[in-house]
């Protein structure tokens, strides 16, 4: 089953970076959101979750016997934080470009210090 699990999270890296290399900022975006569920699936696994047993220490025991590793769950807690972080921050500058750029495209978009005020569009052009 971990085998499964391991070619699932491949496979969500992999079309995290086809959709990364694209010059949709649309699919950029979506592309970083699903690296970071990949990176997730991919740091559950390095837990070795195969024990039911919570993390919890029993009473008059010195340390963990046969449970899955407590660290690894708050390293995927953070990741979590940081990558929806990182997905509103992206969310904000794709729609910063399409405001002043009228554009998605990557190669309409020089750097985001470019990104003036956004241009008025002309009603007739709706």
């Amino acid at each position: 089953m971990t085998i499964l699990y391991a070619a699932i999270g491949s496979g969500i890296v992999a079309c995290a970076l086809y959709m990364i290399l694209s010059r949709n900022l649309v699919r950029m975006l979506l592309g970083l959101s699903l690296l970071a569920t990949g990176a997730n699936i991919l740091l559950f696994l390095a837990g070795h979750t195969r024990s039911q047993q919570p993390p919890i220490i029993a009473d008059g025991a010195r340390a963990l016997t046969n449970g899955p590793d407590p660290m690894i769950q708050a390293l995927i807690l953070t990741a979590i934080v940081i990558g929806f972080a990182l997905t509103v921050m992206l969310a904000v500058l794709v729609l910063r470009a399409w405001r002043s750029e009228a554009s998605i495209d990557a190669r309409d978009v020089g750097t985001a210090e470019d990104l003036g005020p956004p241009r008025q569009r002309d009603p007739a052009d709706v």
